[in-house]
């Protein structure tokens, strides 16, 4: 009997000293999933939140209107993209964010909810375009995106349902560029309403990143070579040309190492 307690003894020594040590004061921390981080905004508020237009290569700033408002029984981040007065535009036209303060983002999952519609008044070529900007660089001089066209989800004609997600790296790999070097490749199909709360999730490892609709169990557009490569960077929420955009129930998870 002395002989197994000993050996008892130093098994629980020997789990002791791997077991990860916890602290309960630790913030924003999640122990049971890899010691993720997590970073959540219910997005009622205007707190926590940077706001800023970016300009592209040729292009100009557009306007950027942001308030909190009751949209369909919530409480919700609201913005308008408007760049109906840029002198020339770039290949998207103007972009606003609304950068996450404290963020620092290189693998994980974004989760967010969102609608998308064009702004009054705009031309016939909007489409609704909203979405998430992610791993940004510097002051706002980088940034991957993953974006819906709302109008496009439930289109008459299939080649504009087509384009309904998006993929796109600014400044150097707009839409244009990518869908003429790659048809089809970072763009796909999704079922999507305009004006309607939209559930979406990214989920980044390294250089790939899966985006999922809906609670949808498969992602609807996959991209397997993230151009700005594996660097961390900040998070933002993200409204393309002439859009009207709410946001709400932002949770960011990082992950040291891909989920």
């Amino acid at each position: 009997m002395a002989k197994m307690n000993a050996v008892l003894k130093i098994a629980l020594a020997a789990l002791c000293i791997n077991l990860p040590l916890m602290h309960p004061d630790t913030p924003n921390r999640d122990m049971s999933d890899r010691g993720s981080a997590v970073q959540a905004l219910p997005l009622d508020s205007l707190d926590g939140l940077e706001l800023k237009a970016v300009s592209e290569p040729g292009g100009g700033i557009a306007k950027l209107k942001a308030d909190v408002v009751e949209y369909e029984g919530r409480r919700a981040l609201h913005m308008i993209n408007d760049d109906s007065t840029m002198g020339s535009k770039g290949p998207s036209g103007g972009e606003s964010l609304a950068i996450v303060k404290g963020s620092d983002f290189r693998n994980g999952t974004i989760d967010l909810d969102l609608v998308g519609m064009p702004r009054p008044g705009s031309n016939s070529q909007s489409r609704g375009f909203v979405g998430i900007a992610f791993r940004i660089q510097g002051d706002v001089e980088k940034f991957e995106n993953f974006y819906l066209r709302f109008t496009n989800g439930r289109a008459d004609d299939q080649l504009r349902r087509n384009h309904s997600t998006q993929y796109s790296s600014f400044p150097d790999f707009p839409w244009s560029r990518l869908r003429q070097e790659s048809p089809g490749v970072y763009e796909s199909y999704v079922d999507i309403e305009e004006a309607a709360w939209t559930k979406i999730k990214i989920v980044v490892s390294g250089t790939k990143a899966k985006l999922f609709v809906n609670d949808a169990a498969q992602p609807c557009l996959i991209v397997n070579d993230l151009k700005l490569g594996e660097g961390p960077g900040r998070v933002a929420l993200w409204a393309g040309s002439d859009t009207e955009a709410y946001f709400s129930h932002l949770r960011i998870e990082s992950c040291c190492s891909p989920p």
